[in-house]
């Protein structure tokens, strides 16, 4: 039951009226109720309902136990048993992480004690809320903020269903307070809400699941398709799994909105950055917060030389392949932005003294446009190692980028075999464009829906039901396939 399915609006419906209904203060236990409900439904698995109660109530007592261990005099041990504590708060945290992604493991255990284990119980959310979870507990380790002692209200903030599935990565500070206090009905959250949510079913319908059936045709053929085919694969899927990642957000942004709660923004047009430094300050913003806070910065950071800065580049990056998956394509893929963001330190000078012996000094737009092209392509690379099947198969499709010449792809009728037909070739290409409008214009500080709103009523919802219908005739749903689950989902 996720953002794209009928039955997750009959519920949202149905937690919409009930949030209203109820008095303010008790409104958040409808909040409760919807999100245990939703992970119910979504799981159908009554023992990883369990073992997701188990989480939260284990993680509840952890965060009191580090805000009690917390108030020990560091004399008589109590530095380091503030450490055990947090090793162990940790530890605990990650071990439903790691018992679901890296199977192999468990595998090996299996074969040695000649037992079969079941299967990871959970998989919605996993990889979000263990951050959440981790999060909380150094924030209480460290003073930030205090231990939850209502179970229930903490509960709340690790199941809130509109955030569960694919982030964004709350912090407590930000969302607590929000879920708890109860909020008024508010007619212009609520139609900003609808709107986030008309724009999540565009970037999915319109383009995510579109540029998908390309892009699965070209990655899956890769013996066949070479050159040029890898080229137009790997362009279309850093589109769609932008486009992808970012109807998910917006979809739980706008679901968040129309029960008054704000979601943290998740990216703000990565594909703009001119560098690729910018670019993880765009890209899935919660998680590279969150590496940096809690993984880049406990290592030491920029603060212990420019090797160790290295390093804990590498380090980080690394956590960042491992969270997305137990490949080797993955770690390749992390390090693979370490190494660009060290390289960038290391040229800077050189570049800067090349684009002025051109006439390019800093501020000039066609130097802005020519960074960005090439921060597009080397990230492009690097999603292609990301979306391959494996490790080998990615560096095939990569060195064929360089080895094999067939240009003649984009002038015959060789790109309508990949799995659509020249007019869902001219909707996807006019739905991207749209997409680079609409970023061109929030990248200008436009607020497009604050603008929609100021238009009389008639044509307001003239445009609402206008996008409706363009979505349900041109969508995915209109050509006949299923809308694919959420790539990152997956993660």
């Amino acid at each position: 039951m996720d953002f794209v399915s009928l039955y997750f609006y009959v519920f949202l419906a149905a937690v919409l009226v009930g949030y209203y209904l109820m008095p303010l203060r008790f409104r958040w236990i409808m909040l409760l109720a919807g999100s245990l409900s939703y992970f119910w439904l979504a799981t159908e698995s009554f023992r990883g309902m369990i073992v997701f109660l188990g989480i939260i109530a284990v993680t509840w007592i952890l965060g009191i136990w580090m805000e009690h261990v917390s108030f020990v005099e560091p004399a008589g041990g109590g530095k380091y048993l503030r450490r055990a504590a947090l090793a162990v708060s940790l530890v605990l945290a990650l071990v439903p992480l790691f018992a679901a992604k890296y199977r192999g493991i468990l595998s090996f255990f299996e074969t040695i004690l000649h037992r079969r284990h079941s299967g990871m119980l959970i998989s919605i959310g996993l990889s979000f809320f263990t951050m959440q979870i981790i999060a909380y507990l150094v924030d209480i380790w460290h003073g930030k903020v205090k231990a939850q002692r209502n179970l229930f209200k903490y509960a709340l903030f690790i199941s809130f269903f509109p955030q569960i599935l694919q982030g964004p990565i709350p912090r407590y500070e930000q969302l607590e307070p929000q879920l708890i206090e109860g909020h008024r009905f508010d007619e212009e959250k609520f139609v900003k809400g609808f709107m986030l949510i008309i724009w999540g079913f565009f970037l999915k319908l319109m383009i995510a699941d579109k540029a998908g059936v390309v892009v699965d045709t070209i990655f899956r053929g890769y013996q066949m398709y070479r050159g040029c085919y890898v080229l137009v694969g790997g362009v279309l899927y850093s589109i769609q799994l932008y486009a992808d990642f970012l109807a998910c957000v917006t979809l739980a942004q706008g679901t968040a909105l129309l029960f008054g709660i704000r979601l943290a923004e998740n990216f703000r047009h990565p594909y703009f950055s001119s560098s690729i430094k910018e670019f993880w300050g765009r890209w899935h913003i919660s998680l590279s917060s969150w590496l940096k806070d809690y993984v880049y910065i406990p290592l030491g950071g920029n603060r212990k030389g420019t090797l160790r800065k290295y390093l804990n580049l590498c380090i980080t990056f690394a956590v960042s392949g491992l969270w997305h998956g137990n490949g080797l394509k993955y770690v390749f893929w992390g390090l693979v932005h370490a190494g660009y963001q060290i390289a960038g330190n290391l040229t800077w000078g050189i570049r800067d003294w090349l684009y002025h012996l051109i006439g390019l000094d800093e501020g000039r737009r066609l130097r802005l446009y020519m960074e960005r092209t090439v921060t597009f392509l080397l990230v492009m690379l690097a999603w292609i190692m990301f979306r391959a099947e494996s490790f080998r198969k990615g560096a095939s499709m990569i060195k064929s980028l360089f080895t094999v010449y067939n240009p003649w792809i984009f002038f015959d009728d060789s790109l309508f075999s990949l799995g659509l037909e020249w007019k869902e070739w001219g909707i996807l290409i006019l739905a991207i464009l749209i997409l680079i409008s609409v970023s061109t214009a929030q990248e200008r500080g436009i607020v497009i829906r604050d603008k929609i709103l100021r238009q009389p009523l008639v044509f307001r919802w003239g445009l609402y039901l206008a996008a409706i219908a363009v979505i349900m005739v041109f969508g995915t749903y209109g050509y006949g396939f299923d809308a694919a689950d959420f790539i990152y989902g997956n993660f």
